[in-house]
């Protein structure tokens, strides 16, 4: 019984575990001088960076992109995101690093 608590218990802080470290270390708020509710941190030769940029637009969605490369103040906040590698979003106010269809869609449709 007490394996099974565990078990439950893990998975549970594994679907919350955004929310709970959210709550403790929560990211910049880089998002607020933007109209757009989603940035991304990007190159213009990253594949996943250019499935966004189609997901976007297939959608009809308004983003604010920075070129890493290119963007001295994106380079930065980029950096203090944690950067591990492109693309990062900010999708109301929270950081996907990399790019995932399905999570992306799920961010965006929440608010």
């Amino acid at each position: 019984m007490k394996k099974f608590l565990v078990v439950v218990l893990a998975i549970i802080v594994i679907n919350e575990w955004r929310d709970i470290r959210n709550l403790f270390s929560p990211p910049p708020d880089f998002a607020a001088a933007h109209e757009e509710r989603v940035v991304m941190y990007a190159t213009q030769w990253c594949p996943f960076c250019q499935k966004a940029r189609e997901l976007f637009a297939e959608k009809g969605i308004s983003y604010y992109e920075y070129d890493i490369e290119k963007s001295e103040e994106g380079n930065t906040q980029y950096q203090r995101l944690g950067a591990s590698g492109v693309p990062i979003l900010l999708i109301n106010g929270e950081v996907l690093k990399g790019f995932n269809r399905s999570t992306v869609l799920a961010l965006i449709n929440e608010k």
